[in-house]
C-alpha cells in the first residue's frame, strides 16, 4: 500500500517538474517521467536546462530508491505467500494423518460436493481427494481438508489415512474410475466401508464384486423421487418432515446397543418401556446379525450390539440413549 503510493508520488512529482521546469507538454512530461524513473537510456524528449538536468538527477537517485523498496515489499509478500500455502499444506497433512474415524470423499464435482455438504452438516471429520489442481487450490479455505492425486494411487489413500478412515464414497463420474478406486481401497483396508456411484447396473454387479458396500444409482434415485411426488406426493411431503440433520426439532437417529444393562438383555420392547419412558419412536430394528425390522413389534428383544433405529425430538433420543446405557 504505502509502497504503491510513493511510486505514484514519484511520477506526480516528475510530471509537474518537467512541465514547470522545462515547459514540456503533459504528454512529453509523463513520456520523459517514465522512461528517467525506468532507466531505459533512452534519450531527451526535449533539450533541458540545466534545472532540469539536475531535477532528473534527483527523479532518478528517489525513484531507484523508492522502486527498490516497492520490489523488496513485492517480493516479501510472494515469498510469504508461497511460504504460508506450503505450511498450511504440511499443516493439513499432518492433521490428516491424526484423524480417526473420519470419511473420506474420492471426487469434488456436483456430487461430491452435496455428499460433503451433508457429512459436515452431521458432523462427520472429510477428507476430500480431487486430480484437479484447479479445485484443490480454489477451496483450500474450506474447513475440510483437501488432498490433490489420483485416488487409484495407494500412495494418496494414504495421505488421507485411509487406514484410520471409517468409510470411502467414491463420487467420480466414470464408472471404470469408481472402480479402480474401490478395488484400491478395498485392497488397502478390507473392513472399510465403500459406497460409490454408478450409473448402470452392469456397473452396480462389478462394483459389488469388487468388494463395494452400497452402490448409488443418481438417476435411479431421481427418477423414482420424480414419479412419487406425482403418484404419492403427500408420502413425500410427509417423508421430507423427517430429517437426520440435528437442526430441526424431529430427528431420525440410530443408537447402537453396545452397552445395554445385563437386566434389558433378551427383554422385550414393550418390558422395557422406551416410548413411556424417553417419549421417542423405535421404528427400525437392526439385530447383530445385520437383519432389519421395519416397524418392530413390541415383542422384539432387544440383543447386544443391535441397532435401533429412532424418532423423536434432540430431548427424546437423548433420553432414550440414556435409558439404554444407564438404565433409569
Amino acid at each position: 500500500m504505502i509502497a504503491g503510493l510513493l511510486v505514484l508520488i514519484i511520477l506526480i512529482v516528475g510530471i509537474s517538474g518537467y512541465m514547470l521546469i522545462d515547459d514540456y507538454s503533459f504528454v512529453s512530461a509523463i513520456y520523459m517521467t517514465v522512461i528517467t524513473i525506468a532507466t531505459v537510456g533512452f534519450g531527451e524528449v526535449e533539450p533541458l536546462s540545466d534545472g532540469g538536468r539536475l531535477f532528473t538527477v534527483g527523479l532518478i537517485l528517489s525513484s531507484m530508491v523508492v522502486l527498490g523498496y516497492f520490489i523488496s515489499i513485492l517480493t516479501q509478500n510472494l515469498v510469504h505467500s508461497q511460504l504460508s500455502f506450503f505450511y498450511s499444506g504440511n499443516n493439513k497433512i499432518r492433521s490428516i494423518k491424526k484423524m480417526e474415524n473420519h470419511v473420506i470423499v474420492v471426487g469434488y464435482g456436483r456430487n461430491g460436493q452435496q455428499v460433503v455438504d451433508e457429512l459436515l452438516s452431521m458432523g462427520s471429520e472429510v477428507v476430500v481427494v480431487d486430480e484437479s489442481h484447479e479445485i484443490v487450490i480454489n477451496n483450500m479455505g474450506k474447513t475440510f481438508r483437501f488432498i490433490e492425486g489420483d485416488a487409484t494411487n495407494d500412495e494418496i489413500l494414504i495421505k488421507a489415512n485411509i487406514k484410520s478412515a471409517k468409510s470411502l464414497i467414491s463420487t467420480l463420474p466414470n464408472d471404470a474410475d469408481n472402480l479402480f478406486v474401490v478395488l484400491t481401497a478395498r485392497s488397502l483396508k478390507h473392513d472399510l466401508k465403500i459406497i460409490s456411484r454408478a450409473s448402470s447396473d452392469s456397473t452396480e454387479k462389478k462394483l459389488r464384486m469388487a468388494g463395494v458396500d452400497s452402490v448409488v444409482m443418481p438417476e435411479r434415485v431421481g427418477g423414482a423421487h420424480m414419479a412419487t411426488l406425482v403418484t404419492k406426493p403427500d408420502i413425500v411431503e410427509f417423508l421430507e418432515h423427517l430429517s437426520i440433520h440435528s437442526n430441526t426439532p424431529t430427528q431420525l437417529m440410530e443408537i447402537m446397543c453396545s452397552n445395554i444393562p445385563a437386566d434389558m438383555l433378551h427383554k422385550p420392547i414393550s418390558e422395557i418401556g422406551i416410548r413411556k419412558k424417553s417419549g421417542a419412536n423405535i421404528i427400525g430394528y437392526k439385530t447383530a446379525s445385520g437383519d432389519v425390522i421395519v416397524n418392530p413389534s413390541p415383542d422384539t428383544k432387544i440383543q447386544q450390539n443391535s441397532k435401533l433405529f429412532v424418532l423423536g425430538t434432540i430431548e427424546q433420543i437423548a433420553n432414550m440413549k440414556e435409558l439404554l446405557e444407564n438404565n433409569t
